[in-house]
């Protein structure tokens, strides 16, 4: 059997297309890789230098040092502006509700079409709201002006202590999308939508009596029999 002489410019052609094939490929370092790679070796060689300021005696080895120390102050920066998102301190000033009347209804109808939209952040704060008005409506807690998410977390975790913690977690997206420059997702929006579900269903343990007569209570108040607060 004879086959054909296989010039030099085509045999770099053929290995040049089998080494482009995926399972050569695999093993290689990603750019994002490489990159970490070239920065933890600049990093490290700025730590050589700044461990010897004046081996060299050119200065060079004092502004390893002071590089350094600008990469440690924009780290911490960075950690700081991250973290102010979960403890900013304006959640605790601003009253969930406004001041105009509303109904929980009103409030959940227009989280659904802030929902619809893709405007998460909208949609997140709407369906708040609902849970605060709702609450409100069912005399579990006392209707008040000013109260903050903070405040409704706090609350409303004493009267359905079982969703405490949720009500807590609601609370912390809210404050994260709000006040802490965070994206609204729809993940985010579907755990306040469950929350405000799940309140709906819960039976919330009798609050202190504080002048208010509970939706559908007022016949047996007029009869002097009290009853608990739902």
């Amino acid at each position: 059997m004879r086959f054909d002489p296989v010039g030099r410019d085509e045999a770099r052609e053929m290995a040049r297309r089998e080494l482009d094939k995926q399972i050569y490929q695999r093993d290689k370092p990603s750019w994002l890789e490489r990159a970490w790679d070239r920065f933890t070796d600049w990093l490290g060689d700025l730590f050589q230098r700044a461990a010897a300021p004046n081996a060299q005696g050119n200065g060079s080895g004092w502004l390893s040092v002071a590089v350094i120390i600008l990469i440690l102050a924009a780290a911490i920066a960075l950690v700081a502006w991250l973290m102010w998102g979960r403890r900013n301190p304006r959640s605790r000033g601003e009253a969930l509700l406004e001041d105009e009347p509303s109904t929980a209804l009103d409030h959940r109808d227009a989280a659904d079409a802030h929902a619809a939209a893709g405007r998460w952040a909208e949609a997140i704060r709407e369906r708040l709201r609902a849970i605060a008005r709702d609450l409100e409506e069912r005399a579990v807690l006392s209707p008040r002006p000013g109260r903050t998410a903070d405040e409704l977390a706090a609350e409303a975790g004493e009267a359905v202590p079982q969703l405490a913690d949720e009500l807590r977690g609601g609370v912390r997206i809210f404050d994260d999308v709000w006040y802490g420059d965070r994206p609204g997702t729809s993940e985010g929006y579907a755990r306040l939508k469950d929350l405000d579900e799940r309140l709906r269903e819960a039976r919330p343990k009798p609050l202190e009596a504080d002048g208010l007569v509970p939706v559908g209570a007022a016949e047996d108040a007029a009869e002097g029999e009290g009853g608990p607060r739902w």
